[in-house]
């Protein structure tokens, strides 16, 4: 059999999805995170419930949504409320079982920088910011990252901290009082991290052909290999026939 082709950004669309569980409560953007949520129930999680930002419940958008508030998202929705109670009755209460955050720096302990790049007061890059990534990542019960494996990426410490992760490690994260678990993987074009016991991001796996050689050369800080760490399994042609034909057949985001 011929072996599948498949581009960078289905390659992590698809270990993204496959991180997902059925009936998982799901805090997701639009683009990847999307993707993946909406792949992920059309193959092993078809009870899964995705929440988006401006305030709609149990999303199944009738196509591709452009942004937070495209109405696409509310077809067949179960509910639609303002986002200030999507924030505190379904979020810092608990009933979210997982956030996809992404930035434009991840740190060795997954402190995200979606802000500033340089010093904040005179910036070399000013950011987006936070949105509600600061909110989901303090109390969302588990977190994904989905990021493109670039050193610029990935240094020892963000130049700002948006989002928390395991702060500078240890028990730091928890000393806050912020309920949600943190990052629990990150995932990116080279494989899978996820953090260790002290909250440190390793290598757990490589996608197919990738060294660690290779991680470690696009990391900013001496990468740790996981004992017994995984090869991933490469895309199915069913994964890849819904993302292409069912979810982005006009390539948008892959």
């Amino acid at each position: 059999m011929a072996e599948l082709e498949y581009n960078p950004k289905e390659l992590m669309v698809v270990n993204a999805a496959r991180l997902l569980r059925d009936y998982d409560v799901v805090f997701v953007g639009v683009g990847i995170p999307n993707l993946a949520c909406n792949l992920a129930r059309r193959t092993h999680a078809q009870n899964l419930q995705m929440i988006y930002e401006a305030g709609v419940i149990g999303a199944q958008p009738s196509r591709l949504p452009l942004s937070i508030g495209d109405p696409s998202l509310v077809t067949g929705s179960t509910s639609v409320c303002s986002m200030y109670d999507v924030f505190t009755l379904y979020l810092q209460r608990g009933n979210v079982d997982v956030g996809f955050l992404g930035g434009a720096q991840i740190d060795q302990f997954g402190n995200i920088n979606a802000t500033v790049i340089g010093d904040y007061q005179n910036p070399k890059v000013r950011l987006p910011g936070s949105g509600g990534s600061m909110e989901i990542a303090a109390w969302a019960n588990r977190c994904y990252i989905i990021t493109p494996h670039q050193k610029r990426r990935f240094p020892a410490r963000v130049d700002f901290q948006t989002s928390i992760g395991f702060l500078e490690g240890g028990d730091a994260r928890k000393r806050t009082g912020v309920r949600g678990g943190g990052p629990e993987a990150v995932v990116t074009n080279l494989g899978v991290m996820r953090p260790d016991e002290n909250g440190e991001l390793i290598l757990t796996a490589m996608h197919p052909g990738v060294t660690f050689e290779q991680a470690a050369e696009n990391t900013g800080w001496p990468l740790k290999l996981a004992a017994g760490c995984a090869i991933t399994e490469p895309p199915t042609a069913e994964e890849l026939r819904i993302l292409r034909e069912d979810l982005d057949p006009q390539r948008i985001y892959i």
